[in-house]
């Protein structure tokens, strides 16, 4: 299984100026802008780390999820979340052992050798693991070596002043956290500030496990 982003944030999405104000910058850094571009990757970064920590696509784009096998006959989660729309779902040609990413975007726009019928399948809203589901019968088999292509549209908000209040301030907390940090190389680990945690603790998928 692999995701792709098939479109990326431009740079006028992320909350320089935002980020500036929680940050306290000094009226000369707002202005000069110099440090525009470092604030910009810190955002991405910790929108990225968010992201990756809960599962959810914060800002609205479009995806493809590449398989070579499906996940149930009938059932496919989807893993991010929320899924807004599923816009096809299409078998293709099969992959040649050494394709490289350029290339399977390439197989997955032009190989094409089928495509699914919308009317067959629905999709299954859920908070933290949405599914694609077939209204009857059994998802087409996946051809030998080839892979199965959905590509669905998905995030929390079209733009960062829509977010949940909690979700942009852990956001800019955690931007924030990477620019006071930037030159520790002693957390080698990686670093998520307790403050950012407990912003995004409700949005994480509940684990329920049981000790011996």
């Amino acid at each position: 299984m692999m995701l792709i982003e098939e479109t990326s944030l431009p740079d006028a999405a992320l909350p320089v100026d935002a980020l500036k104000r929680h940050m306290r910058m000094g009226t000369g850094f707002a202005e000069d802008g110099s440090q525009d571009e470092l604030l910009a990757s810190f955002l991405r970064a910790a929108m990225a780390a968010i992201e990756a920590r809960t599962g959810k696509v914060l800002l609205q784009r479009s995806f493809q999820l590449l398989l070579t096998e499906w996940a149930s006959v009938d059932r496919q989660p989807l893993p991010v979340a929320p899924v807004l729309a599923v816009g096809q779902v299409s078998l293709c040609r099969p992959i040649l052992p050494d394709t490289d990413l350029e290339q399977l975007n390439i197989i997955s726009e032009q190989g094409t050798s089928q495509i699914l019928d919308p009317m067959r399948y629905r999709l299954e809203l859920d908070t933290h693991v949405p599914c694609l589901r077939m209204r009857s019968g059994c998802f087409p088999t996946i051809p030998n070596d080839g892979m199965a292509v959905i590509r669905f549209s998905g995030g929390l908000a079209p733009t960062f002043q829509d977010l949940p209040a909690d979700m942009a301030q852990a956001v800019l907390m955690l931007a924030g956290h990477y620019d006071e940090y930037r030159n520790d190389v002693g957390l080698s680990q990686g670093c998520m500030p307790f403050g950012v945690t407990s912003l995004i603790a409700r949005y994480c998928p509940m684990r329920i496990g049981f000790s011996s």
